[in-house]
């Protein structure tokens, strides 16, 4: 077994290790993983031995990571995608398409595709509907209907679908975009972007006025720096929408002559044409440092190229290995062969050659670093096409016209030229915070390190808890070569100590040679100036990025904690609930393979034992439709110091709602007793929509009875200190502000507190925002992957 930290071990055994549908384990060890996914990915080879001892040897010991979809799906035998990102068709302007469309999201979704969609197609919001005499009510009321789909699809059967959605910068609507997620809960499955035409970024530049229009018709005139500004702003407060260039994608793209983009997927590395799908994969770039922290440390270039010509052999082959959910895309996939090669762990990379991240020696390596991978992919891939043909849309002129092929060096350009090419696209740099703390906790994509070490909360045998450390690759790597009292050299730096700057030249940089695009997030202090923050934008643009996503700590999108040496408290742990008397788990320590833990949740595949007394509360609900009141009843049992929801119980004298409500708390209180993430019991109940219409109470409007009740156990849940309070957060924000960091010697710095809200999954107060998604530290829950 690879030697790995125990929080590998658990990503492992809970996201990318084969198990039975009665939960045992097919993969034994990780060895075990890589086997069954080489010996998957071979077959479409004629010498399958061969092939399946070459993509084991690339996987071995974490040098090349295949995306999740592929380490979990491959050689599995289940009906599951490869493909992590797809943009779905064009949404046409009718209501009969926009529902064909929604069904298709839906089919997709289901078999763990995130998706992309572009709602600029759809007219504005008051624009004439001819034929029936009313009104539009405009793409955002749609993409209402696609969120709430949304929550309900479990992608993959484990984990929530993702979703993007653009407009243009010229749609009437574009100004209620980009305000949309003010509104409490509105979108939240919905990653938002504005796509930013170069006649857009020119009119802000001139202070130009700028025409809101569709199908020729002009809405409304303003000034360009007025959007911006609202774009802004909006980015500033509450992290979105981000901004993508959509006419430097289109404009760079390989496939220009064949295609037009107008989406992109859920993290933005992919932009896609309609029904477009890319899968994915990471040369883990700190496994390739020979000599680390030495003068002379550096990255093995022979062993580089190597290594991207295999992976770029797999990923092609797990094009042909895998499922599609529509048949448009798999056509899409087939004609064009796109893959998504990136890269993981260059932080760490960087920081075993003694280069500081955004510092003129880290754009170097990094280039150099990128320079190398480009070219060895794009050799690869002509040498399969020189084996196996071309990808059917290839035509050589045009092809060998765009505006990146002519960038390769001549070399490249002539096997092109000879062999035509596999794959039409190559390069991506994408999200890789799930499968990076799997392989030993590198640094994530071309991110920099978050933060060198902290501390997680891991449930015993016997019922007991304890404080694991868990640390940064490299800097593990440093104590272990050093001594653990040795100090840090500088390069040594994580996302707190960084500028804004720092994070854009890097991004620039690797642009450079990357053919599609890069999933990045721009880390900015909380006090930094607008005017300031502004600026990271335009100088994305200018340095040559295909797109910009910042996060900036905000009341909205996350509460501020500290990172801090273990032991140490924090603003939420004093604010946390006392821990009251412990009730039994009913289960013997014998028994303990039924409980397993992720983060600060427990899981079970048995339901808890009801105790003869459990503490709870009774509230009254008065459904304005009905004449008489409902009763609810939530009990509640404490399991390691925490209180959780364990049974509901809904009484009225309205005979009318007897049968669903028996059926619904019997199903509630089921969910409940087995433990796990069961929030989401509130997120459904508050999306159902009663066809006939809710009712106004307390002076605001419930779109359902069912909705009613889940706000009475979300109410509930946050009482007893099972769901965080927004409320208090939102004081905890304003009072963070003043914090200072603290860092790994145990000083404090003047820099901004880090930014970590509470995990969705897990509930720990360890969700960061890197790659443009949002990732667990904890219990390595991935909104993306």
């Amino acid at each position: 077994m690879p030697q790995v930290t125990a929080i590998s071990q658990q990503i492992w055994d809970m996201k990318y290790r084969l198990k039975a549908l009665d939960g045992a384990a097919v993969d034994k060890t990780i060895e075990d993983s890589w086997r069954r996914v080489a010996s998957a990915l071979a077959e479409p080879e004629k010498d399958q031995a061969l092939w399946s001892e070459r993509f084991y040897e690339a996987l071995k010991d974490f040098k090349f990571l295949p995306a999740g979809r592929i380490l979990a799906g491959a050689g599995s035998g289940r009906n599951v995608t490869l493909f992590n990102c797809f943009v779905m068709g064009t949404v046409p302007d009718d209501m009969s398409g926009i529902f064909e469309h929604l069904r298709e999201a839906a089919l997709t979704m289901q078999q763990g595709g995130g998706i992309g969609y572009d709602f600029s197609t759809l007219r504005p919001r008051g624009a004439p509907v001819k034929g029936v005499g009313a009104d539009a009510s405009g793409p955002l009321s749609f993409m209402d209907v696609w969120d709430a789909m949304c929550r309900t699809i479990m992608s993959a059967g484990h984990r929530r679908g993702a979703m993007m959605a653009t407009m243009r910068c010229d749609h009437p609507d574009i100004e209620a975009f980009i305000e949309a997620k003010r509104e409490p809960g509105r979108l939240r499955m919905f990653n938002l972007s504005v796509l930013a035409t170069d006649t857009f970024m020119t009119a802000v530049k001139e202070d130009a006025p700028w025409a809101l229009t569709f199908n020729g018709t002009t809405y409304k005139v303003l000034a360009a720096r007025e959007l911006w500004d609202k774009i802004m702003r909006s980015t500033y407060a509450y992290a979105e929408p981000g901004v993508i260039f959509i006419d430097r994608i289109n404009r760079r793209n390989n496939l220009y002559y064949c295609e037009t983009i107008s989406a992109t997927n859920p993290c933005g590395e992919q932009p896609l044409p309609p029904y477009g799908a890319c899968l994915l994969g990471s040369v883990n770039l700190a496994s390739l440092v020979r000599k680390p922290f030495d003068p002379d440390a550096a990255i093995d270039m022979a062993e580089l190229d190597g290594l991207v010509r295999t992976a770029v052999r797999m990923l092609d082959n797990a094009i042909d290995a895998s499922r599609f959910p529509l048949p448009q895309q798999e056509a899409e996939a087939r004609a064009k062969r796109r893959i998504g090669l990136g890269v993981t762990g260059l932080a760490d990379a960087l920081i075993m050659c003694s280069a500081r991240y955004g510092s003129s020696a880290a754009v170097a390596l990094t280039e150099r670093w990128m320079s190398a991978i480009r070219r060895s992919a794009y050799l690869a891939s002509t040498e399969l096409a020189a084996e196996k043909g071309a990808f059917p849309l290839y035509d050589a002129e045009p092809y060998l016209a765009g505006e990146t092929v002519k960038e390769l060096d001549e070399e490249v350009r002539a096997a092109i030229a000879k062999s035509g090419i596999r794959n039409a696209l190559l390069t991506s740099i994408a999200p890789t915070g799930t499968i990076s703390l799997f392989a030993d906790n590198v640094s994530s994509g071309l991110e920099p390190v978050f933060s060198f070490k902290y501390s997680r909360n891991v449930l015993m045998p016997d019922g007991s808890r304890t404080q694991e450390e868990v640390s940064d690759h490299a800097y593990r790597l440093f104590h272990r070569r050093e001594g653990e009292t040795a100090a840090l050299p500088d390069s040594f730096v994580d996302a707190q100590r960084l500028s804004p700057g720092d994070h854009v030249v890097m991004q620039a940089a690797v642009q450079k040679y990357v053919d599609s695009s890069i999933s990045k997030t721009i880390n900015c202090p909380v006090d930094l100036p607008f005017e300031t923050f502004k600026d990271v934008y335009i100088q994305a643009y200018e340095l040559g990025c295909k797109g910009c996503t910042t996060y900036r700590p905000n009341e909205v999108t996350g509460a501020v904690l500290e990172v801090r040496p273990a032991g140490q408290a924090t603003t939420r742990d004093a604010a946390a609930p006392a821990a009251q008397p412990e009730l039994p788990l009913g289960a013997p320590p014998a028994q303990a393979e039924d409980v397993y833990e992720a983060g600060g949740v427990i899981y079970m595949t048995q339901p808890l034992d009801r105790p003869e007394a459990l503490p709870g509360q009774t509230y009254k609900i008065r459904w304005p439709e009905s004449d008489h009141a409902l009763y609810i009843t939530l009990n509640d049992i404490v399991q390691d110091g925490r209180r959780r929801p364990f049974e509901v119980f809904i009484n009225s004298k309205n005979m009318e709602h007897y049968a669903w409500t028996v059926g619904l708390t019997r199903m509630i209180s089921a969910v409940f007793r087995r433990g796990g993430d069961v929030s989401f019991v509130v997120e459904e109940l508050k999306a159902v929509f009663d066809p006939r219409g809710g009712c106004w109470m307390g002076g605001r409007y419930v779109p359902s009875l069912l909705a009613a009740i889940g706000e009475v156990i979300e109410r509930h849940m946050i009482d007893i200190g099972f769901l965080p309070d927004p409320a208090r957060e939102r004081r905890e924000m304003a009072g963070a502000r003043a914090l200072k960091v603290v860092n790994l010697d145990g000083s404090t710095g003047d820099g901004p507190a880090t930014a970590m809200a509470r995990c969705p999954k897990c509930s720990s107060p360890s969700l960061i925002r890197q790659e443009g998604c949002d990732l667990c530290t904890s219990c390595g829950y991935s909104k993306c992957g």
